[in-house]
């Protein structure tokens, strides 16, 4: 009888092994057939199909690290880096030596504008894979956008000296070093970029902006032709060829090259604006020349004329119509561009001078204003801060033109004639602490000027 037990138990665990078995294998071959139908969608783009497929192959076997690494990647094709980063960690636990889960944190940190934490995992890359020349050119790119040059250029200089001719990193490699203002380098990496692959239209965009800084005006122009050639339906390729014919002090071969240009687009107002940028330079260059204004009105007349217009375009028509003596016509015209966006740099400059002349007040005071808001800090400069005080004090805004005069003394420097009308303009609007701070900085640095001292006189009355 014990014998016939044993038997019974011994039959039943074999059955009970031979399920499992069973299950084991049926288990394997389910989940190899799903990341092979995973792999099989994402080679046709169906990222979707792949995402399920994947996800089922994770159900089946957690353990494995190539599953999580494949759904990872399927989800940054997918536009979904969030998602793909809890995949691609969980595939770096599962293999720590894993290079290829590195990378694509890398990417999906990139795509969530995360650039010195991708640089971490590209690094973390090539500590086991050295020579990994696109990481190399990704982890460049990375520090580039984070800001740290120096690593970007070290990283970029790895990638093209173990692949010479990858010409996407040496455009990058160009941009890195412009940046650092080493444009000797930079143009010989643009160089060789544009050497590799002629068609890489920002390498050529990248290097005729670095060679006029070097005085190579005629190499930078043939940039600019060569990169019209290859798009010769882009106006603004054959717009920016013009203009640097004329940045380069060729005024006849611009006028020619645009002129081209209008007759290939005649319906392109930017055509027309350069145009009309290049007989104003020329206007200015030659004293106010008739000839030129005239011209550049011509150019302009038309491209201001549309509902379209550009604050850049109607600016320049502003400035040929004061300089052809329509003053009323300008005032209109730089108050159109101030009213378009993005504004140009230069509406709300011509726009006070405009209607000062005018005897516009609050429009000239208030267009100066906004003129200063809108510059740099660096480029404000203390005599519009002051006409601004001036003109306030002229519409009776006496806080205004305090605020503004107390803008204008911060930046005087040493400016002698400037701290004198600083003084005289706090006087009048009753800040008599900025009069004497003005007054006493110029005479440190001029004690026997007249108008100072005349000036130290009634502040001592006071």
């Amino acid at each position: 009888m014990r014998r016939l037990v044993a038997l019974v138990v011994v039959v039943a665990a074999g059955i009970a092994l031979a399920g499992w078995l069973g299950s084991l294998v049926g288990r394997d071959q389910e989940y190899r057939r799903l990341m092979a139908d995973g792999d099989q969608a994402l080679a046709a783009d169906q990222n979707v199909r792949a995402l399920e497929s994947f996800s089922g192959a994770i159900a089946l076997r957690p353990e494995i690290m190539v599953a999580h690494m494949k759904r990872g990647e399927t989800y940054l094709r997918l536009a979904e880096p969030s998602a793909a980063l809890r995949d691609l960690r969980r595939s770096i636990e599962l293999d720590p030596t894993a290079v290829r889960p590195l990378e694509l944190l890398g990417d999906a940190n990139v795509a969530l504008d995360r650039h010195a934490k991708a640089a971490e995992h590209y690094q973390a890359y090539l500590k086991l894979d050295p020579r990994a020349v696109v990481v190399h050119y990704k982890l460049g790119l990375a520090q580039f956008r984070s800001g740290n040059l120096p690593a970007a250029i070290a990283a970029l200089r790895a990638a093209v000296s173990d692949r010479p001719r990858f010409a996407e990193a040496y455009y990058l490699l160009g941009v890195c070093l412009r940046e650092r203002n080493e444009l000797a380098n930079a143009a010989v990496a643009l160089e060789r970029a544009v050497e590799l692959a002629p068609d890489l239209a920002a390498a050529r965009e990248a290097l005729a902006e670095a060679l006029p800084r070097l005085g190579r005006w005629k190499e930078a122009v043939a940039q600019l032709e060569e990169l019209a050639s290859l798009e010769p339906t882009r106006p603004e390729r054959h717009v920016a060829v013009g203009l640097a014919y004329a940045a380069a002090g060729m005024r006849d071969a611009a006028v020619v090259a645009l002129g081209r240009a209008a007759q290939r687009f005649p319906e392109e107002p930017a055509v027309y604006t350069a145009l009309g940028r290049v007989w104003l330079d020329d206007a200015d260059q030659r004293g106010g020349d008739r000839i030129a204004v005239k011209k550049a009105l011509e150019a302009l007349n038309d491209a201001a004329a549309r509902a379209t217009a550009t604050s850049e375009t109607l600016t320049l028509y502003g400035r040929a119509l004061l300089l052809d003596g329509q003053i009323s016509a300008a005032e209109r015209a730089y108050q159109r561009a101030t009213a378009r966006f993005p504004v140009d740099g230069t509406a709300f400059l011509g726009l006070a001078r405009v209607a000062e002349r005018l005897g516009h007040v609050a429009t000239a005071r208030d267009a100066l204003a906004h003129h200063l808001t809108l510059v740099e800090e660096v480029s404000r400069s203390p005599l519009d801060a002051l006409r601004v005080a001036e003109l306030s004090l002229r519409l009776n805004e006496v806080p205004v033109a305090v605020t503004w005069l107390r803008r204008a003394l911060s930046r005087c420097d040493d400016d002698v004639k400037l701290l004198s009308r600083v003084a005289e303009v706090a006087l009048r609007s009753g800040d008599i602490d900025s009069a004497r701070t003005a007054n006493s900085r110029g005479l440190a640095v001029a004690p026997t000027d007249r108008t100072l001292l005349a000036m130290r006189q009634r502040l001592d009355g006071r």
